[in-house]
């Protein structure tokens, strides 16, 4: 891990809602003011609620959606500045896995094509080469070469999203966003996705944003963590201090929501109460301060900056 491959300064995006019989246009800030950075090599996880802009943060980092402010940058260079072609060509170096491994997928098309239309679109490989390179990636996510010529409704999820995971992996990309990849799984294959991701990720020394609301997940994959609400980053923080130390009321709250595998382990003390409030009609000062049981006068006046403490980066005013 030698330095940021892809670096998100103050980055925001804004989608207009309403209008027409309904009422007037309303602003809903998706992602607001995020400051981040990927290491290179390393697996940064990112998690939070429905609807606290992990999703969207995601399609920012890939240049899927283009920002309302700020800017986002891949290995040094500003996605902003680069031109239609110079954009398509960086594509294959910046891949997505899907979280519905049935809608991800088109269904009139057959396995092999799925995973090699991205050669041919970058003019890698053709014909019997290209049906090489997908053969080879096929077997590597578990999957058999007699499967090449099937369609997407012949399949498992499990084996969806391994197909998915080949569609992203066979350009052999540097940094890979993976929003929720198990989350419409059943148990046992969610562990047999994240072991997969994880030899995969070693082998192709793969960098990895990791959305997923499912902490247990983001423990077991991530070497740092970034806790988001209604927008922004709250908490980030190594994975091992986040999950032993948390200083966020937030981060506590999402961590004493999850059951204790442990025998005797006593409850954590704070606890989530209400909604995510609306993007459309967020609270001021501090968005948490709603359902925060520390909250004083401030924390609904003034919004807290993310700053240092104790090896974490936290935005709280009791922190």
């Amino acid at each position: 891990m030698n330095g940021p491959l892809v670096r998100a300064r103050e980055i925001g995006r804004t989608f207009t809602s309403g209008g027409g019989l309904a009422g007037g246009r309303r602003q809903l800030r998706a992602v607001d003011g995020v400051d981040l950075e990927i290491l290179n090599g390393e697996t940064l996880g990112i998690v939070g609620e429905s609807g606290c802009g992990k999703s969207t943060l995601g399609r920012l980092l890939l240049a899927l959606l283009a920002p309302s402010s700020g800017s986002v940058e891949f290995e040094g260079t500003d996605l902003a500045s680069l031109s239609r072609a110079e954009l398509r060509r960086l594509r294959r170096d910046m891949q997505i896995v899907f979280q519905d491994p049935y809608a991800s997928l088109n269904p009139r098309m057959r396995v092999g094509n799925i995973i090699g239309e991205g050669i041919e679109i970058h003019g890698i490989a053709r014909g019997q080469a290209k049906r090489r390179a997908v053969l080879e990636m096929m077997e590597r996510v578990g999957l058999s070469a007699d499967t090449y010529d099937r369609y997407p409704h012949e399949f498992s999820g499990g084996q969806r999203q391994r197909i998915g995971i080949a569609r992203a992996l066979v350009l052999r990309p540097k940094f890979l966003v993976a929003d929720e990849p198990v989350s419409a799984l059943d148990v046992s294959i969610q562990a047999q996705i994240l072991n997969l991701l994880a030899d995969l990720k070693a082998e192709m020394s793969l960098t990895f944003a990791f959305i997923s609301h499912d902490l247990r997940v983001v423990e077991h994959v991530s070497d740092r963590v970034a806790v988001m609400y209604l927008g922004r980053i709250v908490e980030l923080a190594s994975a091992a201090d986040i999950y032993a130390s948390p200083r966020h009321p937030y981060t506590q709250a999402l961590l004493a929501s999850v059951p204790s595998l442990e025998p005797g382990d006593a409850p954590r003390s704070v606890r989530l109460s209400g909604d995510v409030p609306s993007p459309l009609a967020p609270p001021s000062g501090c968005a948490f301060h709603p359902r925060c049981p520390l909250a004083e006068e401030r924390c609904s006046e003034q919004t807290p900056e993310l700053r240092r403490i104790a090896g974490h980066e936290v935005a709280c005013h009791l922190a």
